[in-house]
C-alpha cells in the first residue's frame, strides 16, 4: 500500500502567519513529545514514522512549497511535485501517473489520499492501513474513510451510508453525499448513521489509471506534468467520487479535528502565547501569536486571536476568525517570509519608485552546512552585507571566504552561490527592473557541482 499526502492550499486561512509559499501545515505553533515547537506537517509524518509507514509514503505539493516541505522535515523524502497549482483531481492523476511511471508501482497496488494536515491519534492510520482489506474484502473501486461524528457540525462534509448491513471489517456502502448541511440537516443525517468526511480514501492504482487513458491522458509522469495546464481544475470528488457507483466507507471512531481555522488551531496550542510579548492573565481565551521582533502586550482582552509577521497583523474575535479568507478574497501581497531548504528569509522593506525601478531588502538565514544554488540574474543587482557566521561563496567561478561585517556586491548577470560554513545571516539589497523569482537563473544546485565550475582566489 502506497500513502500519499496531499499539500495544498493558498494560505489565507490563516493569514497573517500563513501565505502562498507557507501555508498552515507549516506554521510551527504545535508542540512535539519533546516539548518542540513542532508543524502540521512534522507532526503528522513523526506520526507516520512511529507507524512505520514512512517508507511507502509521499508528498504532492505544488513548486512553491517544496522548498519548506525540505526545510522541515529534509531532503530526503519524497516529492511529488505539481507544475502549478489547480485542484485535487489533477495533482491525484500527476501523483497517479509518477506512481506508475516514476516509481515502478504495480496497478494492482493500493493507494491511500489523505491530507497532509490531519490533526489525529495513532489509531486514526491504523484505520488508514485497514483501507486496503476493506478494498479486498467488499471489491468496491474506492474506500473512504469516515469519522464518527462528535456532534452535529455544520463545518464538515457527510457521507451518508446505505441501510445495507455492515462489511465483515465493519465497512459500509455509500449511498451518497452532503457538503455542510446546516445544523437541524446534520442532526438528521447522524440519526441515518452519517459519517463526517476527513478526505482520505483509497483505490487500486489501476483504477486511477484507466480513468486517465479513458479521457486521452498519458500515464506518463513527464508527460503529463507538460499537458497539466490544460487538465480542468476540478476536485477529485467531483470528477470521481460523486460518479462512482461501487463506493464503501470504513469508519474511524477515534480523535479527528480539522485544524483549518484560527479558533480550531489555536484549541491545541500548548500555550496562549507563542513569540514576543505580554498575555494578562483576565486576558481569557485570547491566544498571541507574534513572529515580529517587537514585543505586542495584551490586557483585558477575552476571547481575541492576536497573529503578527512580516506579512501583516490579525486581530479577531475567536468565533469570527473563519471569515478571514472572505475578507482577504481580493488580497494579494509577496510572501514576506518563507522557509527554504537551506533556511528562511524574512523582508525588511520593499519599495517601487515612479520610475519603475525596485528594491527589496531581505534578511536571510543559512543553516551550517546548506547552500544557496549557483544561480545569476539579469534583472537586478545584489548587496550582501555579512552579519554573523562565516561563508565561502563564489563569484563568477572564483570562490572567498567571508564573515560578519564583509560586503559583497553582485552585478547583473553576475554568477554566485554561497555554503554556510556556520549558520549565516546577512542583509541582501537586491534592486533592479523587475524583482521576481523567474529572474533566478539556476545554473546548478549541489554544492560539489558548484566547486566544479571555480577555482580558488
Amino acid at each position: 500500500m502506497k500513502l500519499v499526502l496531499l499539500s495544498g492550499g493558498s494560505g489565507k486561512r490563516l493569514w497573517p502567519l500563513s501565505n502562498d509559499s507557507r501555508s498552515k501545515q507549516f506554521l510551527k505553533v504545535l508542540e512535539s513529545p519533546a516539548g518542540e515547537p513542532e508543524s502540521m506537517v512534522q507532526r503528522v509524518w513523526r506520526q507516520l514514522e512511529e507507524a512505520g509507514m514512512t517508507g511507502s509514503s509521499y508528498l504532492a505539493t505544488g513548486r512553491s512549497q517544496v522548498e519548506s516541505i525540505q526545510s522541515q522535515l529534509g531532503s530526503h523524502v519524497p516529492i511529488i511535485v505539481e507544475p502549478e497549482r489547480r485542484d485535487t483531481f489533477p495533482a491525484i492523476a500527476l501523483t497517479a501517473a509518477y506512481l506508475y511511471s516514476i516509481a515502478g508501482v504495480s496497478p494492482a497496488e493500493t493507494v491511500a489520499i489523505l491530507p497532509v494536515d490531519p490533526y489525529v491519534e495513532a489509531s486514526f492510520f491504523d484505520t488508514v492501513v485497514r483501507l486496503e482489506q476493506t478494498m479486498e474484502e467488499s471489491g468496491a473501486n474506492l474506500a473512504l474513510m469516515g469519522v464518527v461524528p462528535e456532534h452535529a457540525s455544520e463545518k464538515y462534509g457527510y457521507i451518508i451510508p446505505t441501510s445495507a448491513a455492515p462489511g465483515e471489517g465493519g465497512y459500509l456502502q455509500v449511498s451518497h453525499f452532503q457538503e455542510k448541511p446546516d445544523r437541524v440537516q446534520a442532526e438528521g443525517l447522524i440519526s441515518k448513521g452519517a459519517l463526517w468526511n476527513c478526505g482520505v480514501f483509497a483505490f487500486r492504482l489501476g483504477y486511477l489509471l484507466d480513468i486517465l487513458q479513458s479521457k486521452g491522458l498519458p500515464l506518463n509522469y513527464e508527460e503529463l506534468q507538460k499537458q497539466y495546464k490544460l487538465l480542468a481544475s476540478i476536485s477529485f470528488d467531483y470528477e470521481v467520487v460523486e460518479k462512482e457507483e461501487k463506493i464503501v466507507v470504513q469508519p474511524y471512531a477515534g480523535f479527528w479535528k480539522d485544524l483549518g481555522t484560527w479558533n480550531t488551531l489555536t484549541e491545541e496550542m500548548s500555550s496562549n502565547l507563542v513569540g514576543k510579548g505580554v498575555v494578562t492573565s483576565d486576558s481569557e481565551r485570547t491566544c498571541l501569536i507574534n513572529e515580529l521582533d517587537i514585543p505586542i502586550t495584551v490586557i483585558g482582552a477575552k476571547d481575541l486571536i492576536i497573529a503578527a509577521s512580516p506579512d501583516g497583523i490579525l486581530v479577531t474575535h475567536k468565533a469570527e476568525s473563519p471569515r478571514i479568507k472572505e475578507v482577504l478574497k481580493s488580497h494579494e501581497q509577496r510572501p514576506m517570509y518563507e522557509e527554504r531548504r537551506w533556511g528562511h528569509y524574512k523582508v525588511i522593506d520593499y519599495v517601487k519608485y515612479d520610475e519603475g525601478n525596485e528594491v527589496l531588502t531581505k534578511r536571510i538565514f543559512i543553516e551550517q552546512g546548506k547552500n544557496i544554488s549557483y544561480q545569476l540574474h539579469h534583472k537586478r543587482s545584489e548587496i550582501w552585507t555579512f552579519v554573523s557566521g562565516e561563508a565561502s561563496i563564489v563569484i563568477n567561478e572564483k570562490m572567498h571566504t567571508v564573515k560578519a561585517g564583509d560586503v559583497v556586491r553582485i552585478p547583473e548577470g553576475t554568477k554566485h552561490a554561497i555554503l554556510a560554513l556556520t549558520d549565516v545571516e546577512f542583509i541582501e539589497v537586491q534592486s533592479g527592473s523587475e524583482l521576481v523569482e523567474e529572474d533566478n537563473i539556476r545554473i546548478t544546485l549541489d554544492w560539489e557541482d558548484i566547486e566544479l565550475h571555480q577555482f580558488i582566489s
